[in-house]
């Protein structure tokens, strides 16, 4: 499926990407690797940075990327399991942050609560398996919010929007698959929910108008990573790929922009980085990824791509 250099460079680095190729790349799960994230390396690392009062950074949203929000993110996707400290920081995050629309809103100077934070929060707070009482009130807003071209934008509620947000999409579409791993309220109307907002992305081509076909935006075809709340076709082909959608025609486009970006020693390259405070760097930007060959590497063997 790949090249046996280029896996052996993924298990010299973090446990977390050790993990995650075994798993992903080998089909072969190891616990015992899945336990030491939180005991060495980026892992311990992020853990390491929690403050007293119970959050990352000064608190729940505050300030990117330090803050609790998008610490958990960070966590969530080591595939660490989850610990007391994690434990104890969302329980705060839903005893004290929770808005009267049913969402997570951090802002005291705006009354309604964000449709894209909401997303990424059902996504970390589904995988670190937190009370599904907590998540029923957030679940009713996200499906509420959802948009008649069948995407999600977080001006919805706030400024008004007429056409969804592919950031936005995303961060739902991703916290919706994660949910379902772990819950029962409400799965049919978030299965629909997930068909018509994967066939917005899809009308697209995951990154192109869906009226010129020309680019959206050219930063699309870019991978910094962490993402943040930010979209790439990489990030979404990682998405489409982890909850297992089957192969479309129109996501050919992006699959091969990934491609392209591979380097002769079969690795992909990390992009610069969003502004913003971070506890450390994980990969140097403009240098091999091993984030980036992970997920590329896992994208092209779901959907069979790797000797295109």
């Amino acid at each position: 499926m790949t090249e046996d250099k280029t896996l052996k460079w993924l298990l010299n680095g973090d446990i977390s990407i050790q993990y995650q190729t075994y798993r992903d790349l080998l089909d072969v799960d190891n616990p015992e690797l899945q336990e030491r994230i939180q005991l060495e390396g980026w892992g311990k690392q992020f853990l390491n940075c929690r403050q007293a009062n119970g959050h990352w950074g000064k608190s729940f949203y505050q300030p990117k990327w330090t803050c609790s929000h998008y610490t958990l993110l960070d966590l969530k996707n080591l595939n660490i399991l989850p610990t007391k400290e994690i434990k104890d920081t969302l329980e705060l995050v839903f005893t004290k942050e929770k808005c009267s629309d049913g969402g997570i809103n951090p802002a005291d100077s705006v009354k309604q609560s964000d449709v894209c934070i909401n997303g990424m929060i059902v996504n970390y707070s589904s995988y670190f398996q937190v009370n599904e009482e907590h998540l029923k009130s957030v679940v009713d807003f996200l499906l509420a919010e959802k948009m008649p071209d069948g995407g999600f934008n977080c001006h919805s509620n706030r400024k008004g929007a007429i056409h969804s947000s592919v950031h936005t999409t995303l961060s739902v579409l991703e916290g919706f698959a994660e949910y379902r791993k772990n819950y029962t309220y409400r799965l049919n109307e978030i299965a629909e929910a997930e068909k018509e907002a994967q066939e917005f992305l899809l009308v697209h081509k995951l990154y192109r108008s869906d009226k010129t076909d020309e680019i959206i935006n050219p930063k699309f075809l870019k991978f910094p990573y962490p993402c943040r709340w930010y979209y790439d076709i990489l990030k979404a082909m990682d998405y489409f790929q982890m909850a297992d959608v089957a192969y479309d025609i129109r996501m050919d486009d992006a699959i091969n922009v990934i491609f392209s970006k591979k380097t002769k020693e079969n690795q992909w390259k990390l992009s610069p980085k969003y502004s913003g405070a971070t506890h450390f760097d994980m990969e140097e930007v403009g240098k091999p990824s091993r984030w980036n060959t992970l997920r590329a590497l896992r994208i092209l063997k779901r959907y069979d791509k790797c000797n295109s």
